[in-house]
């Protein structure tokens, strides 16, 4: 019997221009950006990783970066902060529970630092890697405000929308020629995360990522077949981790070294393995402890 195909092998095209060793990306959407920009960062990439905290939906992640290329500061009296009741901490509704704190003045800096701090980092930036989540959002009744993180406030506080794929598209192409005005040669790679949203149920989870999948060919643009190698190459659990939703660490290496193949040339290649390397010995440099008499 003769050699058999295993596996769906999904065919991604060379990429006609190659990331360069040590480029200046800027990661944002699902955290499935922060696995990819992990890996970055040890391949000694300057890599700036999901600074608004992890986000979902274009809607959001659109929002936030629209925030940050017009340096538009947060207000301590903005209605994108709320204060939990019960505990006291002001929580974004723009960003993730990491911002939060006690203190509404503490929570402003940090937002307004970040918003410079991606302002600044685009200007110079090489890369940047979008990884839609959902194209399910949440809505403030009370206002219409889009929601970002619902910091486990009550179902009764929102309404549930469901984005259609012309709408992610028209605000992303008008998004895409506002960034190019603030960085000609910044190149965007967008990918659809294959980690499942099971909160919907699974039904609604499949036809959310095919919109976010129809989004991404409305508008024609680079585009990282992240989905579809977990989907179609990796289709067995073993691939998953113990919560049968998120890719393993083996999955992950895997789409890594797909990306890798996609986007670099064998001088990158060679200076990410290299770097990879060092990180590892560093992690794993022995603590000795000296002691005096």
């Amino acid at each position: 019997m003769g050699w058999m195909e295993w596996m769906t092998r999904i065919d991604i095209p060379q990429s006609e221009w190659k990331m360069k060793a040590g480029a200046k990306v800027l990661l944002v959407g699902s955290c499935f950006a922060d696995e990819i920009g992990a890996k970055m960062v040890r391949g000694g990439f300057d890599a700036l990783i999901n600074p608004f905290g992890t986000l979902y939906n274009p809607a959001s992640i659109a929002a936030s970066l629209l925030r940050s290329i017009s340096e538009r500061a947060y207000a301590a009296n903005s209605i994108e902060l709320v204060q939990e009741v019960a505990d006291g901490i002001w929580h974004s509704w723009m960003h993730h529970s990491s911002f939060s704190s006690a203190d509404r003045d503490v929570l402003v800096e940090r937002m307004n630092a970040t918003v410079q701090q991606v302002a600044n980092f685009l200007r110079g930036a090489d890369v940047l890697i979008i990884t839609f989540g959902t194209a399910i959002i949440y809505r403030l009744k009370e206002t219409g405000m889009l929601v970002a993180n619902c910091h486990k406030q009550p179902d009764s506080l929102f309404v549930r929308e469901r984005l259609s794929a012309y709408d992610i598209a028209d605000q992303w192409k008008m998004l895409l020629q506002l960034l190019e005005g603030v960085n000609p040669q910044l190149k965007v790679i967008f990918t659809v995360s294959p980690i499942r949203h099971k909160r919907d149920g699974y039904h609604v989870n499949q036809v959310s990522k095919g919109i976010l999948l129809q989004a991404v060919d409305e508008m024609g643009v680079e585009y990282f077949p992240s989905y579809e190698i977990m989907m179609d190459e990796l289709r067995d659990y073993r691939f998953y981790a113990d919560d049968m939703i998120h890719p393993s660490g083996q999955a992950v290496e895997y789409i890594w070294q797909r990306f890798q193949d996609t986007y670099f040339d064998n001088k990158t290649k060679d200076a990410v393995a290299k770097a990879t390397k060092e990180w590892a010995r560093q992690q794993h440099r022995p603590i000795i402890k000296h002691v005096y008499d």
